[in-house]
């Protein structure tokens, strides 16, 4: 599948993010996954070697390459320049902190473990407002305002979520639906939704099947949804509604809900003042 080339190459991280959302649905599966890849985890595009980052991509080098270009760069090089540039725009006082947690972990083991894991909270909150246009929350508050019903749909990982938003849009006057339950009806509780009512929908990678086919059967039915997912390439992505980018940072390959929280919450929150306006 050939693509255009003949694009500038941005020359900055954002202007990096908006060129593969331009380009998403043209490029070919390898070059889609290390577009993945390099959303998903920005700090490993900018320290690591070629060889490491195709390894984790699960691609070969040699396709790094042709991603770089497809982009407009000259190679991957060039391309990883603006992930560098990326953190050396970080505030220093970020970093402070980070290495300030580090140092309480000499310890022991568990003090390790909880800097660590604060770390990476830290470091998903740090992203979270960085990635988030208050803008796209406020549009993302009218669309759900407006519902008669709010449908929320998560499985696995991300039904603490929903499950949270639940209870705090029930203590705020906000009708909803949690979708999930041991009785398997979820086709069947969906089945009422309609384009008067609008549907939350999360998940992350790997996503679960579940909350991929609830979501699609409430946009068959004409449902706005709000999107909580982890890259422009998730299969979650509506057609009609908004979406949100929400990368959580790891600790020894756990990755906590600190950032999906914090959206979780504030959505939550500034629906029901919508309502009240």
């Amino acid at each position: 599948m050939n693509i255009e080339t003949d694009m500038a190459a941005p020359r900055d991280f954002a202007g990096f993010r908006l060129a593969l959302l331009a380009k998403r649905e043209k490029l070919p599966k390898r070059l889609g996954q290390v577009a993945d890849f390099a959303i998903a985890n920005p700090d490993e595009m900018a320290f690591g070697t070629a060889a490491g980052i195709a390894d984790k991509a699960d691609v070969q080098p040699s396709t790094l390459v042709r991603f770089a270009q497809a982009l407009g760069y000259q190679g991957f090089s060039e391309l990883q320049a603006i992930f560098q540039d990326r953190l050396r725009e970080r505030p220093a006082s970020y970093q402070d902190r980070l290495d300030a947690l580090r140092s309480h972990a000499e310890g022991s083991e568990t003090a390790a473990l909880f800097a660590g894991f604060c770390d990476a909270a830290e470091r998903s909150i740090g992203t979270l407002r960085d990635r988030i246009a208050i803008e796209q929350i406020d549009e993302a508050a009218r669309l759900l305002a407006r519902a008669e019903t709010i449908y929320l749909i998560g499985q696995r990982r991300s039904f603490p979520i929903t499950s949270y938003m639940s209870y705090a849009f029930g203590k705020l006057g906000v009708k909803t639906v949690l979708v999930g339950s041991s009785q398997g009806t979820e086709a069947e509780t969906l089945s009422f939704a309609s384009d008067r009512d609008a549907a939350i929908a999360i998940s992350f990678t790997p996503y679960a099947s579940a909350t991929l086919d609830h979501a699609r059967l409430v946009a068959e039915r004409g449902t706005p949804q709000v999107v909580i997912t982890d890259s422009p390439f998730s299969p979650l992505i509506p057609k009609n509604g908004v979406w949100f980018e929400v990368v959580e940072a790891d600790f020894e390959g756990f990755r906590s809900l600190s950032a999906s929280m914090a959206l979780a919450m504030t959505l939550t929150v500034a629906v029901a003042e919508a309502r009240r306006g």
